[in-house]
């Protein structure tokens, strides 16, 4: 049971499905590419595209495995491969693996790694029960820190005021101050 539970562990941890459906897309192309039908056409560097497209995605699939970090880059690339498979490589393994590449490197790139411990929160926010421990006077204390140029960040945004226009609604405008 250790050994589901650490190729599971593994598994969440890259964007698994996604290079999977890349790499069997690049397989099926260069199977498609390499068959022996009479629809098969290769002249010239039509040829060796259709080897190197599918050559490539498959690459790309492996290394969406392998090397998590750099997904975006390899799913983009995976996704314009199987594109121009649709010119290069017989209809993109007819249709086939153009689709399972395209489906392959969307799920990549919307791919996002878990937190390594959930359960441990890495910011303390205050929970729904908790009560919110900030008082008027705080905010008063820090936004006067603030237009002095304090330690807590930029001026606030100077207030916002209602100005009611000729059809009789009020439009939000802002005051603003003059510097110097």
């Amino acid at each position: 049971m250790g050994g589901r539970s650490s190729f599971s562990r593994w598994r969440h941890a890259r964007p698994f499905w996604g290079g999977l459906l890349v790499t069997l897309a690049g397989a099926e192309i260069l199977i498609s590419v390499k068959a022996p039908l009479p629809v098969i056409i290769h002249v010239g560097m039509q040829g060796l595209a259709g080897l190197l497209v599918p050559m490539v995605l498959l690459l790309c699939g492996i290394l969406l495995i392998f090397s998590p970090a750099q997904r975006l880059f390899y799913s983009l690339v995976a996704a314009a491969l199987s594109l121009s498979s649709w010119l290069t490589s017989n209809l993109g393994g007819f249709i086939l693996g153009m689709l399972l590449g395209l489906i392959g490197s969307a799920l990549a790139f919307a791919w996002n790694p878990r937190p390594e411990n959930p359960e441990t929160p890495t910011e303390e926010q205050p929970t729904p029960s908790e009560p919110s421990t900030t008082t008027a006077e705080d905010v008063g204390t820090w936004s006067e820190a603030a237009q002095a140029g304090g330690p807590s960040g930029p001026a606030p945004a100077p207030p916002v005021e209602a100005r009611p226009t000729s059809a009789g609604d009020s439009v939000p405008t802002r005051r603003h101050r003059r510097v110097g």
